[in-house]
């Protein structure tokens, strides 16, 4: 610990009004490898303090003019992360007591017996380090918000701005909220804006994928368990409820969370307890809820796949995030965003988009939002390696003109089987919402607006089978 506070140059203040102690502990500081400056009184302490760093005070409580708990009080208006240890010859609990209610990291009796002197070290070192970690952790907290204020959110289409002037709105909030938009829209970026600009940014966001976990360990992974609970379930485990005590907790893709679970979730937000599993005590919980989903929640109600009563408690505050094709103004703005990521992160030397290459860009549909753009932009930082990405550079699917005809046939002279058209244009959509849910039939129920015993009974009857089904 004293070779690792050496290496890091800590400079040290020492206040006293007796100079014997003065020079006692610099002598100390100096053969542990620290730096010390030295204050006869709080007034000339202020003054070292604001003209250079100070990673650690040491000062006495009784000294004329500003004693020593005053003197701590005002150097954490100046530096709130400076840790200070104050010294008392009159070591009583009353003044320990006092000492650390004024913001003081520690107390230490004088005089400082030799036996006592590696105390003093450790706790000198322990202090300083403290310091560090509160200011690093501040730092990052400064960054984290920065990172996820509302004008970090790539954009100035009308549409965005609608979405973005509601989450201002009610951030700063206790209300339940509901995010829908297309999957690779951005919702999860909406949950963190929503949580580092509200009076819960201080304490934990935590996020689950609903739609990622299988049924079977997400009740665990939500709510925790008991050791003995089920199979391997060797130690206690807390939830992610119980880790955003205090904080939000944002449930992404909520639209895929069984029936039995969100009769549970239902509980949670009535009531605000729960049980973890295997265990009958009823655990409460402070938290924030913000639930996420790319699934249409009402059409999902009719066909029995989601609860009615827990749509209306999490739609208390509902955010529509708009999808790419609905803000495509923004994408000029985005791509050249995610190019100047890359020359920034991967040292990339491809510099912009040709004009023909940005309006192929502009004309796209973008099924997969801006993670799919995102993901096109970093392919290409690779492949095109410098210069501007040109239309021959971009995938096959984007470079094609756009063509309308597959989906607005026209009547020939000679007629067409209008069943058979129908029937393939059923059966392309299908396929491009089975291919859109990775074959998840419940949600591509519900971008079709389909029950999912007809969605079924349409798959059976064109003999459609996933990509690899006889691998």
């Amino acid at each position: 610990m004293q070779s690792q506070s050496a290496s890091l140059q800590s400079t040290i203040l020492v206040v006293d009004d007796e100079e014997l102690y003065r020079r006692a502990l610099e002598r100390i500081l100096l053969r542990t490898g620290h730096q010390v400056a030295m204050a006869a009184d709080a007034s000339e302490a202020l003054r070292v303090a604001s003209s250079q760093r100070i990673d650690l005070v040491l000062c006495d409580i009784q000294m004329p003019g500003i004693n020593g708990l005053e003197l701590v009080r005002q150097l954490h208006e100046l530096e709130p992360d400076l840790p200070c240890i104050v010294m008392t010859g009159y070591n009583t609990a009353e003044k320990s007591v006092e000492a650390l209610q004024a913001g003081a990291f520690w107390y230490l009796e004088k005089p400082f017996e030799q036996e006592r002197l590696d105390v003093v070290r450790g706790l000198v070192d322990t202090a300083i380090a403290h310091g560090q970690l509160k200011s690093e952790n501040r730092q990052l907290h400064h960054q984290l918000k920065s990172r996820h204020k509302f004008d970090s959110i790539i954009g100035k289409s009308q549409s965005l701005g609608r979405t973005l002037s509601i989450v201002e709105k009610v951030a700063d909030t206790e209300s339940t909220v509901l995010i829908t938009g297309e999957s690779g829209t951005g919702k999860e970026l909406v949950a963190r804006a929503l949580h580092y600009n509200s009076r819960r940014a201080e304490r934990p966001l935590i996020t689950v994928n609903c739609g990622a976990i299988p049924e079977e360990l997400l009740e665990s992974e939500l709510f925790g368990h008991v050791k003995g609970a089920f199979t391997n379930a060797v130690a206690h485990r807390e939830g992610r409820f119980a880790l955003a005590h205090g904080g939000t907790i944002f449930l992404d893709e909520i639209g895929d969370m069984s029936p039995n679970l969100q009769v549970k979730l239902l509980r949670v937000l009535q009531e605000r307890t729960f049980e973890p599993v295997g265990s009958s005590k009823t655990q409460k919980v402070d938290v924030r809820v913000i639930a996420a989903t790319h699934q249409n929640l009402p059409t999902l109600i009719k066909s029995g796949g989601f609860r009615e009563d827990l749509f209306y408690r999490l739609n208390v505050l509902p955010i529509e995030v708009p999808s790419l094709r609905e803000r495509i103004e923004d994408l000029p703005l985005l791509i050249h965003h995610f190019l100047d990521h890359a020359r920034q992160e991967r040292g990339s030397r491809v510099q912009g988009v040709t004009d023909e290459a940005m309006q192929r860009l502009m004309d796209y549909d973008w099924p997969g939002n801006i993670r799919e753009l995102e993901n096109m932009a970093e392919r290409l930082t690779i492949l095109v390696g410098e210069g501007d990405i040109e239309v021959e550079d971009l995938p096959l699917q984007i470079r094609e003109e756009p063509t309308v005809q597959a989906w607005a046939p026209r009547v020939p002279s000679t007629g067409l089987d209008f069943n058979a058209v129908v029937g393939r244009f059923e059966t392309e959509l299908i396929e491009q919402a089975l291919e859109h849910t990775h074959w998840n039939k419940n949600r591509a129920a519900g971008l079709l607006g389909l029950n999912r015993t007809t969605l079924i009974e349409k798959i059976k009857k064109r003999g459609l089978q996933p990509p690899n089904a006889d691998d």
